[in-house]
């Protein structure tokens, strides 16, 4: 065999070798789906699915969605791009047995979804949902529950930088060593959260929300936690939060530094507009210089002990 034809042969498999590669390249795609019945080893399409998240999203295009085809269990998986993952009617889910469910370490300008999905901590799991980096976490109907190992939370949200954190339509509960939410940003992060018709009952704790934190919460219910339902607090840098038009009630019962809402540290502050707050240990407590102010539109009564604001605001 000539130089020649060697020299064409070799150029002839590098052809296939780039080809080969720039079909891997090109083979994720903006749309996977999961089925109990599926396998990892296919390629996600709707005809040919895979069995779990974490091999469907290597599959996925950034900013491409995950969808669940039939009722299952899809394992617990890591997220470190734009993505959706959808249960839709189906609303499938993650068992995240003494580990965590859901952990998101995406890139600065990622932006990734969790709608109707269920994460199940099965009474050992870490955290439901563990935030570290990206752009913003939404979780729309989503319910994460039983995340009852050595500190674990629903949903822990210590992002490094600027981050965003929306909850609406979800339900998070039975978190009974850690909290519902746990907000705490890095020595160089901040969180700006927003809560919707959330449900934060028996937990730990409903929401806790530390230094370099802006959140709302609104037309929520924060009930039965074992400690402190609503927590804005200030170490060295401040916190801030609002509530509008929430239940608050039975909170911290027998905890006498427990209360349905309550602001601790020179700089934080909790401003509350048009809620019910009731049977809690105490409705209202202000510690450490904390500021709670009220626009003097709620309904504290009822508690062991009702508290009150350290202002009032005018409406305007």
């Amino acid at each position: 065999m000539n130089s020649k034809m060697l020299r064409a042969m070799g150029s002839i498999a590098l052809s296939m070798l780039l080809l080969l590669g720039s079909t891997g390249a090109f083979a994720q795609a903006t749309r996977t789906w999961v089925s109990g019945v599926g396998d990892d080893v296919n390629p996600c399409s709707r005809t040919a699915p895979c069995k779990t998240f974490a091999g469907a999203i290597s599959k996925t295009a950034a900013k491409g969605v995950i969808s669940v085809l039939d009722p299952g269990g899809f394992g617990t998986v890591t997220i470190t791009k734009a993505i959706t993952i959808d249960g839709g009617g189906i609303h499938g889910s993650i068992l995240a047995s003494a580990t965590t469910g859901v952990v998101v370490n995406a890139g600065v300008n990622d932006v990734v979804k969790l709608t109707n999905i269920s994460i199940d901590g099965s009474g050992t799991g870490l955290n439901g949902v563990r935030f570290l980096a990206g752009a913003a976490l939404i979780i729309d109907n989503v319910k994460i529950h039983d995340f009852s190992g050595a500190g674990g939370n629903g949903v822990l949200f210590i992002p490094g930088g600027t981050s965003r954190l929306v909850v609406v339509d979800s339900l998070i509960t039975n978190n009974i060593n850690g909290g519902g939410i746990l907000v705490q940003p890095g020595a160089s992060g901040a969180a700006r959260v927003s809560l919707s018709n959330v449900t934060l009952s028996n937990n730990k704790f409903g929401l806790r929300a530390d230094d370099r934190s802006d959140v709302s919460v609104r037309d929520s219910l924060v009930t039965n936690n074992a400690g402190v339902g609503l927590l804005a607090l200030s170490g060295s840098q401040a916190s801030e939060m609002s509530i509008d038009s929430s239940q608050i009630t039975l909170n911290g019962i027998g905890n006498a530094s427990a209360a349905g809402v309550k602001s601790e540290g020179g700089l934080a502050s909790v401003v509350i507009s048009q809620n019910l707050i009731t049977g809690n240990q105490n409705g209202l407590l202000s510690a450490s210089g904390g500021d709670l102010l009220s626009f003097g539109s709620n309904r504290v009564t009822g508690n062991t002990v009702d508290g009150n604001p350290t202002g009032t605001l005018t409406t305007r």
